[in-house]
């Protein structure tokens, strides 16, 4: 093997070399990079999330309070012909980290802040309710009409409406449809009250 040959090799390697290490410069500068830009990404979403006012979180009620900002519990009992309408099943459980049931319990609501309504609940169980109207979510309505009346009874008293009403500790509603007797509706009242709050 002559001189000229071993000089041809040995460029030939020193040029292989230095494309090479040009090759991983070039990949070690993308894959810093690309790190980079996630660092930022990551820090940019954990500088919003510390700084998210809480009462504003996605799904929230408007004007409420931040999470844990309360926990209040109160009874419910829903009557429809006489017939008690329960919570309890897997379609009506915590569909909301605001205000909702839980532990397979349909008797208890559970209020997780402040300035949540009676509406906002019903709104998360898809069940539509005025002051006239309770619409279950396959949508069977009962509304008002000349021969049966929806009534709603908080602490005992009968109110007109209940969707503004903020439930606070061991409060206890009635919602009640039909053309029950003023005898059926203490029973009712008397039923209600004797249920147990589960916390």
């Amino acid at each position: 093997m002559g001189r000229k040959e071993r000089r041809e090799r040995e460029q030939k390697r020193e040029n292989y070399a230095t494309q090479h290490s040009k090759a991983k410069r070039k990949e070690t500068l993308i894959a810093i990079g690309v790190i980079a830009l996630i660092a930022v990404i990551v820090g940019y979403a954990a500088w919003i999330f510390i700084n998210m006012d809480q009462s504003q979180a996605p799904g929230g009620p408007e004007g409420a309070g931040a999470l844990g900002s309360e926990h209040s519990h109160a009874g419910i009992l829903v009557k429809i012909f006489g017939d008690t309408f329960g919570f309890d099943g897997p379609s009506f459980q915590i569909k909301s980290p605001w205000i909702h049931f839980e532990g397979r319990d349909g008797s208890t609501i559970h209020k997780h802040a402040t300035g949540v309504t009676l509406e906002y609940l019903f709104n998360s169980l898809s069940i539509g309710l005025d002051d006239q109207c309770y619409v279950f979510p396959d949508g069977k309505s009962f509304c008002t009409n000349e021969d049966y009346t929806l009534n709603f009874f908080i602490n005992g008293e009968q109110v007109s409406d209940i969707r503004d009403y903020e439930i606070m500790e061991g409060d206890k509603v009635l919602i009640e449809f039909g053309g029950e007797t003023s005898e059926d509706i203490k029973a009712y009242l008397q039923q209600l009250e004797n249920q147990e709050l589960v916390k």
